[in-house]
């Protein structure tokens, strides 16, 4: 198998995107999860460029990995300047990292707006920096910067700079389509030509998103030639962000057959993914390609009944490879494999009645406004009762609501629920800062007399959404739950529909603490 390195920029170009940013603590973490799934390069950015950067470094060079080398990124040297006068350059010279990546210019017109040299200035930076880096001991690979725009511009030239690179001693030629302009085609062209015209050189890719074709440019330049492919976890990175290594690496090793990682590897790589999103407190794409959510999820009953039968027939490979995991989603699209694969995943027994009669009250409660597929809790209690075991916490009298605001004085609400818990009938009054948090107080205060372990359970979530613009304040509301049990990280979702909000809110927090009852501590939602 041909091998094809991986190059992570995560720390330097990911954290060019909006709202980016982890602490250098934080990006040590990074590295290590990077290292552990396989990514042969890892880069830390520019050293001493701010504080963070500083003691990032700092701390790297205390770290043992397992087998990533860890990069510095620099320019090359500035113009009229000799490379080892150069602070920038020394400072990267003298940093830790064995492996520093420079990045330089290779299309005339940052030639004439930017940087303001000629032609034989640039290529003079471009040998002498890293001439220099590799007599002070450094690996050094050369980002030729908007490469694919000066290909199209001036292929000579740009032919030029990769060649000065590489006599100077650069490790590795990389292309850089800087802009994200570039289709497949025009960069599977490019790295062919390029490939032929300087045969000896190892050649990367750097590609960025903004025309969408971040993850297909990279594997295109691989087809081409390239054998070190740069990009960041998640497609993180400025503007629309960078080529997503998440997608490239089993792309690249499942689907084409090259040598990246061990194959154990492989499937750390959700973990990797949900990991340094939960880093950046930013969600993962729930329909992101191989890890997301939705990845390996089906809600068509065909659909379901294809997977039930054998999963390639609607799906493009196993999920466990990638340590994601296939899901079944109940809506009004659902058939009796949806009911039944649910069921069974839950310990539910359904005869062909039951099965039918649970679809039928699926489809109507789909209709009604109910939206299963993110209240899986409360569907399991739906399939609970057509299975005939279904065991009420309660039974339920009634319950009244009462906010008052007085001018001049904070709001104050208040609930009285009428319950029969057992034999016995409870009349409970609690003040909350919300109705929701009211009636909740005043339910379980009666409720955790017979089932203390009910105390614990804590709301994390709450979504109110209209189902009905058109009708206005007389619209149908769906309010959607979240909860867990305090200290453990399992969630479930549960749901209420009505064209009053109190009341939706009411049904989605019974079915939240029906659901821990049946579960007994909680576990295995959705």
């Amino acid at each position: 198998m041909t091998a094809v390195k991986l190059y992570d920029t995560t720390l330097r170009d990911g954290m060019q995107g909006h709202g980016m940013s982890l602490s250098a603590a934080e990006k040590v973490r990074v590295v290590h999860a990077l290292d552990q799934l396989g990514v042969q390069f890892i880069e830390a950015g520019f050293p001493a460029s701010n504080p963070k950067e500083a003691e990032l470094f700092e701390l790297l060079a205390a770290e043992e990995l397992r087998q990533a080398a860890i990069c510095a990124f620099g320019m090359t040297r500035r113009r009229g300047v000799e490379a080892d006068r150069d602070e920038a350059l020394q400072l990267l010279a003298s940093t830790f990292a064995p492996v520093v990546t420079l990045v330089g210019k290779t299309w005339s017109l940052h030639l004439e707006k930017v940087t303001k040299v000629s032609r034989e200035e640039n290529l003079a930076m471009i040998g002498e920096s890293i001439q220099y880096l590799r007599g002070e001991g450094k690996r050094v690979m050369y980002d030729a910067e908007h490469f694919f725009d000066a290909w199209a511009d001036d292929r000579e030239y740009s032919l030029e700079c990769l060649r000065t690179a590489q006599e100077a001693g650069a490790e590795v030629l990389v292309l850089c389509d800087t802009n994200g302009a570039s289709l497949p085609d025009q960069v599977e062209a490019a790295v062919a030509g390029v490939h032929q015209a300087i045969p000896q050189a190892e050649l990367g890719i750097h590609c960025h998103n903004d025309a969408e074709c971040g993850v297909a440019n990279a594997l295109a330049a691989v087809n081409a030639g390239a054998r070190q492919v740069q990009g960041t976890v998640n497609g993180y990175g400025e503007r629309c962000g960078n080529s997503n290594l998440i997608s490239i690496l089993p792309s690249l090793q499942l689907k084409m057959g090259y040598d990246v990682v061990p194959p154990e590897n492989m499937k750390e790589l959700s973990k990797v993914s949900h990991f340094v999103a939960d880093l950046l407190n930013v969600p993962v794409d729930p329909d992101q390609a191989y890890v997301g959510r939705n990845a390996f999820a089906h809600k068509g009953g065909m659909h379901v009944a294809g997977i039930a039968a054998d999963a390639r027939t609607f799906e493009h490979m196993n999920p466990e490879a990638v340590g994601n995991s296939r899901s079944v989603l109940p809506s009004e699209l659902s058939g009796k494999a949806t009911v039944l694969a649910r069921a069974e995943e839950i310990g539910l027994d359904l005869d062909d009645e039951a099965t039918r009669d649970a679809v039928e009250t699926l489809k109507q409660k789909e209709h009604e406004g109910y939206h299963y597929e993110a209240a899986a809790a409360s569907f399991d209690l739906l399939l609970r009762q057509e299975a005939g075991e279904y065991k009420p916490l309660f039974t339920f009298e009634s319950f009244k609501v009462q906010t008052e605001l007085r001018a001049g004085e904070e709001v104050e609400t208040e609930a009285i629920v009428k319950i029969r818990v057992g034999d016995q009938r409870y009349v409970t009054v609690a003040e909350g800062n919300g109705p929701v948090n009211a009636l909740d107080r005043a339910l379980r205060a009666a409720i955790t007399r017979h089932y203390p372990e009910l105390e614990d359970i804590e709301l994390t979530g709450y979504r109110v959404r209209i189902l009905d613009t058109a009708h206005g304040t007389g619209a149908g509301t769906r309010v959607l739950l979240d909860s867990r049990r305090a200290g453990e990280g399992d969630s479930w979702g549960s749901i209420g529909v009505s064209e009053n909000i109190i009341e939706a809110s009411w049904e989605a927090l019974v079915d939240s603490l029906e659901y821990a009852f049946q579960n007994g501590r909680g576990a295995g939602g959705g």
